[in-house]
This record gives structure tokens, C-alpha cells and sequence, in this order.
């Protein structure tokens, strides 16, 4: 009879599948066993097929015993999975181990420039200070001499908090922090972050470094300012460097002036870097504006003292020639590696 026959078919599978259970060793395999025989189009449901052939009183039997044997395989896949789970070792990683790729870092190219002008100023006598990055209008531009109508004041050229705070818009901040907290004579240098809402392209970015230098004491001259600043060009980009000034205006300073450099790649002779003029800007400079000591309760008739400052960004590109200010702030580690 079709059902006797089909019960034997039964049994032959049940035995078949049972073996394979067994022989399972890893919980990955079970649901390949599942998906094989269970599944949507696994053997088992291959024999619903054979439902149609079945005479009609013999239907239920046939259906009775092809549930008993999926719900059988069923239990047994349950029972190899709880005993896998008690075998199998659980895989344990230990993180503190190194990787197998062991790249050392190093640190950015921007910190060690800020690092090694703090170097040449410190064997020079100065200090380092740092002061905030969140600052107020007064130390920003009030007690450096930069009037309310100041075309630096206006509120496209910088990121205001609100009516009295502001990002930084340069590190001059920190000689009036420093000035009004002591006294003379003071001899520090100040790296930092300034931010300046600039139109992002190959030589402005939004955010970058400056450092601001600030001596004062008794019968300091605009020789000192210009020795001193001799001796960082020459102490940064080498012994063979020409040094100039130019009058420059700051509201600060007075007089003014900015320092060029003679160019490193062409020596002065003239090429693309230096736009073929032989020289290459590096900082502005000046004696400090007697406005500005009586800001801070300096005595100008006793002291006085010179300030400058320097882009970080700038410097940097000049010494290792980046034509674009921008790979310092990518992260790509094809750039950052070559320093």
C-alpha cells in the first residue's frame, strides 16, 4: 500500500537526517542541517507533495507521521545546539596585544613647528604661555587699541558668541592677560588656535595657529626686536637667510613693521614661490603701543617692550614648501607621514 511504503520512507529519512545530527560538530552547521531539510525547500516539505497521491482515508496517517518526524528532527537539532553550546570554548580576544600591523605614530606636523619655534624662542629667554580660546571683546580688541569703528571688529570678520564674547581672533589676547597679572619685565611667547571665518582655500582656513611674542623692560629698543627676530629666521630656516623689514600699521604696535625672509627655494634670485620679488613674508612686528600699557598699568616712562606675531600654517608651508593649507587639516596620512 502507498502508505506502508511511504511510512518506510519515513523511517529511511529519519535515519538518515538523525545521523547527520549527529555527526554535527560546530553550531555552523546546524543551520545549514535546518536549511537542508527543514527548510522552505528542504526534503521534508518536498514529501507534502505526495499528499495528493495518498488515497483520502489514509491522508490524515500520512500527514499525522510526516509531523511527527519534523517535530522529532526538530528536538534533536535543539538538543545539539544546547550541546555545542556547553563544548565549543568560547573565542576570546585579548586587546591589549598589538595588532599585527604595527604602524608607529608620530606627532602632527603643525605641533612640531609650534614646537620648535617654542624651542628657539626658550633658548632666547622667552616663556610659553597659553590663554584662552573663548574670549572677550576688551582683550580681543578694546585693550589692544582697536577701536569700535575698526573694520576688524565687524561682525562678518570673526565668530561672535554674543554681543561681549568671541572665538579668538588672534593671540594677542594673551600679552594683556599675562601683563596685567604681573610685573615687569615679561619675555614669553603664546601658540595657540584663532579662528576667522574665511572662505576656505589653498592659503585660508577657518581655523589655524598663530604665536604671539611679547618683551618688555627697561630700554628695550626696536634693535633688540629686530636682533631677536634675526635670530629666529636664522635659527628656523637656516643660517644663509636674509632678513628685512617693512613698515607695516597695527593698532597695537608703533612703530609698525613686517619682517620678510629671503626666499628659501630660490635664494632671492626670484621663482613661483615668491611671486619672482626674491622674498617671502613671515611675521609682523612692533614697539608696543604706549595705549596698550595703560591698559595693563605699565609704566611707559620706566619700560618698554616690542611685540609679534607669526602664522603657524604660514611658516610651515614656507620651510617644507605645501602649496595648500588644507592637507593640514585632511588627515591623510599619505601627507602627514613625509614629516
Amino acid at each position: 500500500m502507498a502508505l506502508q511504503f511511504t511510512i518506510g520512507k519515513f523511517q529511511e529519512l529519519y535515519n538518515t537526517i538523525s545521523k547527520e545530527i549527529e555527526a554535527i560538530s560546530h553550531s555552523n552547521d546546524v543551520d545549514y542541517i535546518k536549511s537542508k531539510y527543514l527548510g522552505r525547500k528542504g526534503s521534508l516539505n518536498n514529501l507534502f507533495s505526495e499528499m495528493a497521491k495518498i488515497p483520502p482515508n489514509e491522508k490524515k496517517t500520512f500527514g499525522q507521521e510526516l509531523n511527527t518526524l519534523k517535530n522529532s528532527l526538530n528536538t534533536e537539532l535543539e538538543n545539539k545546539v544546547k550541546t555545542l553550546k556547553t563544548s565549543e570554548a568560547p573565542i576570546l580576544f585579548d586587546f591589549s596585544r598589538p595588532s599585527l600591523i604595527n604602524t608607529p605614530g608620530s606627532r602632527h606636523l603643525l605641533s612640531k613647528t609650534i614646537a620648535e619655534i617654542s624651542r628657539i624662542f626658550e633658548t632666547l629667554g622667552f616663556n610659553i604661555c597659553e590663554g584662552p580660546e573663548i574670549e572677550t571683546t576688551y582683550y580681543n580688541f578694546d585693550g589692544l587699541n582697536i577701536p569700535e569703528t575698526h573694520a576688524a571688529r565687524d561682525f562678518k570678520d570673526n565668530f561672535y558668541l554674543d554681543d561681549k564674547l568671541l572665538l579668538r581672533s588672534q593671540t594677542s589676547t594673551v600679552q594683556l592677560r599675562v601683563m596685567e597679572q604681573s610685573e615687569p619685565p615679561y619675555r614669553f611667547v603664546s601658540p595657540g588656535r584663532v579662528y576667522r571665518p574665511d572662505a576656505v582655500d589653498a592659503s585660508h582656513y577657518f581655523m589655524f595657529h598663530q604665536i604671539e611674542g611679547v618683551a618688555v623692560d627697561k630700554d628695550v629698543t626696536f634693535g633688540d626686536m629686530k636682533y631677536v627676530l634675526r635670530q629666529f629666521s636664522e635659527g628656523f630656516f637656516g643660517k644663509d637667510v636674509k632678513t628685512r623689514m617693512r613698515p607695516h600699521f597695527f593698532p597695537f604696535t608703533e612703530p609698525s613693521a613686517e619682517i620678510d625672509i629671503s626666499c628659501i627655494i630660490c635664494n632671492g634670485k626670484g621663482c613661483p614661490l615668491c611671486k619672482h620679488n626674491g622674498w617671502l613674508e613671515v611675521l609682523g612686528c612692533g614697539m608696543i603701543d604706549p595705549n596698550v600699557f595703560s591698559k595693563v598699568q605699565v609704566n611707559t616712562e620706566k619700560y618698554s617692550g616690542f611685540a609679534f606675531g607669526l602664522g603657524v600654517e604660514r611658516i610651515a608651508m614656507l620651510k617644507h614648501g605645501i602649496s595648500d593649507i588644507r592637507l593640514f587639516f585632511e588627515n591623510d596620512a599619505r601627507f602627514l607621514q613625509q614629516f
